[in-house]
């Protein structure tokens, strides 16, 4: 009986073993489900957030596509110019109206765009340019005279005006915050581009016949605004235009496809729902747009002033002239043969298209003004450097190659800062209720700025030669140091409604401003 007690004992432990080692294999499998279940969500949450960082960089990129046609004019009238005058026998004079015109008309579109895309829409607006600018490139590539060209560079010029005005502030309102600067710069590197395949079109087709070739060329830049119609069935409306008119929902909508976290949604919301007047149910009253900017208020001049003045300061240090007239650069310093005045272009084309890839990379880790004050100070040294080489080296190999060194240092220091940040800025500085009038009125200063400059660079080379012209450009950059010290913000990491209260509490522009100590260890660190 005891053997048998034993045993019955023995098997009680061996049960109660075989039960604990059960429940601890429960535990265990409960524990790796919970594990797997987080790895899981973790996993989709990650693959979220990359397919939301894809949907909001493939807006970007096709609301930038109108900006293409802008730096492919820039770039491929510089070249195509030398064939036009050989073919129509134009004079100097319609030579720098031809080049000018664009920039002057294309404020008519830049002025029109504001109140338009405030109607239709921002994404509309960016297929609207489109259309303008294929009517125009179009006449251009078929004008059988001076005159008829110039109707198509007219047309074409609008057309550019309402895309260069629009796609800045489509980005910015579509972007997230963290991202923001790196996006919005997406429409100067798209220009940048744009440059470069003019140059190349005009060393590829150069070797046709003179009656041919330019007619090429042009045609060519219709071709990016052709995409744009794919574009209209991929990107959204701009949230912030939706709550202006009062769609709040599809808004969150938007929101939610371009936020990576969803809690922000509702307080990203909630804050442009505030930013738009309509939070205690008020419509965006017609009267304010342009009696407010007229008579503005003490921040809003402050905002006006910084974003007018950067525009204008981004052109009247002679970019613009830089880029058309490149070929007369170097012919100045001493380059003869046209096909090598080409590859010379090339080669300032890469280099302005390379380094605004490096802005786009720094802008939102290092700020806005490090990179306007590495960008201004190195543009001075260069445009100082380019006058002196022209102004007393003469012709020569020496000339030549400081002087070809000169322009791509131009360029280059142009794209790292002042090039891509003066569209950021403009896109970011505005209230909601003014952003599309105000960012209009800072495009047409561009644009003024960009004609006047192209349209009196051949003129005022002849009255003060080429080298004089370009010690003037410095003097400009020069002040433009002065200009992004005291009226530019730094504006990195805040949301669009946090910068609109950052100039109406103009103090706390010491807590968040960047010295320019800051843009020398930028280049120490370089």
């Amino acid at each position: 009986m005891g053997l048998v007690g034993v045993q019955e004992n023995g098997k009680g432990e061996m049960a109660l073993s075989l039960g604990n080692k059960s429940k601890y294999k429960r535990m265990d499998s409960e524990l790796s489900d919970e594990f797997d279940d987080e790895a899981s969500n973790h996993y989709n949450e990650l693959e979220r957030k990359k397919s939301i960082r894809k949907y909001v960089l493939a807006c970007a990129i096709f609301a930038s596509l109108n900006n293409v046609l802008l730096g492919y004019d820039v770039g491929v009238m510089s070249g195509a110019i030398i064939f036009i005058q050989e073919d129509l026998k134009i004079s100097e004079v319609q030579e720098e109206v031809l080049v000018g015109i664009l920039s002057i008309i294309s404020l008519l579109g830049s002025l029109a765009g504001g109140r338009t895309s405030d109607i239709i829409g921002r994404k509309w607006t960016i297929a609207f340019a489109a259309v303008i600018f294929q009517i125009g490139a179009a006449i251009m590539t078929f004008a059988p005279s001076f005159q008829i060209l110039m109707i198509g560079r007219v047309l074409a010029g609008v057309g550019i005006g309402f895309g260069v005005m629009i796609a800045p502030v489509y980005i910015a309102e579509i972007s997230p915050t963290v991202d923001r600067g790196s996006l919005t710069s997406f429409p100067e590197i798209f220009i940048n581009l744009g440059i470069l395949l003019g140059y190349v079109s005009n060393y590829a087709f150069s070797g046709l016949s003179v009656h041919i070739n330019w007619r090429v060329m042009l045609a060519v830049g219709i071709l990016p605004s052709v995409f744009i119609g794919f574009a209209l069935f991929i990107i959204p409306e701009s949230p912030r235009w939706l709550v202006m008119q009062n769609r709040v929902e599809d808004a969150r909508s938007v929101l939610l496809k371009t936020n990576e976290n969803e809690n922000d949604v509702d307080e990203r919301l909630s804050e442009i729902v505030a930013a738009a007047g309509m939070s205690n149910g008020e419509k965006n009253e017609e009267k304010a747009v342009w009696r407010e900017l007229l008579s503005p208020s003490p921040p809003l001049r402050r905002m006006l002033i910084t974003g007018f003045g950067i525009q204008c300061f981004q052109q009247i240090t002679g970019i613009d002239a830089t880029v058309y007239y490149s070929p007369e650069i170097f012919k100045e310093a001493g380059t003869e043969n046209n096909s090598k005045l080409l590859a010379a272009t090339v080669a300032v084309g890469v280099t302005k298209t390379a380094f605004i890839l490096i802005a786009t990379f720094l802008v939102d880790r290092v700020g806005r003004k490090p990179l306007l004050y590495v960008s201004t100070i190195g543009m001075t040294v260069c445009l100082l450097t380019l006058s002196l080489t022209l102004g007393f080296l003469g012709h020569g190999q020496l000339g030549v190659a400081l002087a070809v060194l000169c322009v791509c240092g131009n360029v280059a220091f142009f794209s790292v800062g002042m090039g891509p940040i003066c569209w950021i800025l403009t896109s970011e500085i505005f209230p909601l209720r003014l952003r599309a009038q105000a960012s209009a009125l800072g495009a047409v200063g561009n644009r003024v700025c960009s004609g006047l400059v192209a349209m009196s660079f051949l003129s005022l080379s002849r009255t003060i030669t080429v080298g004089g012209t370009f010690f003037l450009f410095a003097l400009l950059s020069a002040l433009s140091v002065l200009f992004a010290y005291k009226c530019v913000p730094e504006t990195k990491g805040k949301s669009l409604e946090q910068i609109e209260l950052l100039f109406e509490n103009h103090n706390e522009w010491q807590g968040s401003e960047v010295e320019m100590g800051d843009s020398e260890h930028l280049v120490q660190k370089a």
